[in-house]
């Protein structure tokens, strides 16, 4: 009888391995991948590209969520209540991860519950006009956004890469320039193809279709080297202002309750995915430089923009309140 029941003991619990196995398998289910802007942004272009390939070649089911709103604190605080899984994960952008914790009284959550995955995509934003507007170059911009009524300027919302640039250049030319928050780059980029708004700093994915068509006109970009998706236009760097840059860039992150394994686990994946060529050449084609590279890299790369956006928040009294 004993014999027998240690028999029964191994193969029920040779029955249970695969089960044991399957419920330790990452990941198990379909992804949520959020985005904290409004579709038809660069954000999200990124995200879906990006979820595109992850269906085709690692075979996952993903999904977008877009939910835009308070420069993606939303979509951030949302992440934090899903399950700890690694599941659910975020494209954040260099405003949830370096800047609105900062500039913000209380932004709804601590950038310490925030862990890396990989950095993700890296690119310039584009200083855009209403054809209604004269000026053709940033000089000529600036002399338009004198005092006392000075300039509006739309971006993708509160302390996004558009806004943080849009402050920088406002701080560095004391013109008064009128931050104007819109829910997401697609939503700000109809109204400015609209003339509701005069100017938008907007990304390159954004834009670059409507520069192409004429209906609106672009004056600079903001990073430190003049952009791939149009070579012509000069930086604001060029323009009058040495040593200004201010780039807009993605990384995948998920909450810092995640398994670490899980964690590797995404990293391994969203790096192939992001390396495949016709991505490369997807966000290429968007003015986009592809970064991923390991979570070390991407902490060490969020931890000098944040020393970077921090002193400049703090220089320049910025608030995003």
């Amino acid at each position: 009888m004993y014999r027998r029941s240690l028999i029964s003991a191994a193969a029920l619990a040779a029955g249970l391995l695969p089960a044991v196995g399957r419920a330790q398998a990452f990941p198990s289910k379909q992804l949520r991948l959020l985005v904290g802007f409004a579709a038809g942004g660069g954000g999200d272009i990124v995200a879906r590209i990006l979820a595109q390939e992850l269906t085709k070649s690692a075979g996952l089911s993903v999904i977008v969520d877009n939910k835009p709103g308070a420069g993606g604190n939303l979509a951030t605080r949302e992440m934090l209540r899903a399950p700890a899984d690694g599941h659910t994960i975020m494209l954040a952008n260099v405003g949830v991860l370096a800047v609105n914790p900062y500039a913000m009284k209380d932004a709804g959550y601590d950038p310490r519950d925030i862990a890396p995955v990989c950095l993700a995509v890296d690119f310039s934003n584009v200083l855009v006009v209403h054809p209604s507007v004269p000026a053709r170059s940033l000089t000529e911009y600036l002399a338009l956004a004198k005092p006392p009524n000075g300039m509006n300027y739309g971006t993708s919302g509160v302390g996004g890469a558009g806004h943080l640039a849009g402050e920088l250049l406002k701080s560095r030319s004391g013109a008064q320039l009128n931050h104007v928050p819109f829910r997401g780059g697609g939503p700000a980029m109809n109204d400015l193809v609209a003339g509701h708004v005069p100017s938008l700093i907007a990304s390159a994915p954004t834009a670059t279709g409507f520069m192409r068509d004429g209906r609106i006109r672009a004056l600079a970009v903001t990073g430190a080297r003049r952009s791939p998706f149009d070579p012509e236009i000069p930086t604001i760097a060029e323009s009058g202002f040495p040593g200004y840059a201010a780039t807009n860039w993605y990384a995948i992150v998920v909450s810092s309750k995640v398994p670490p394994e899980n964690v590797a686990t995404l990293n391994a994946i969203m790096t192939k995915a992001l390396g495949a060529p016709e991505v490369r050449a997807a966000y290429g084609q968007q003015g986009m430089e592809t970064l991923a590279g390991t979570q070390t890299e991407a902490a060490a790369h969020i931890a000098r923009e944040t020393e970077i956006w921090r002193k400049v928040i703090a220089d320049a009294g910025i608030r995003l309140d």
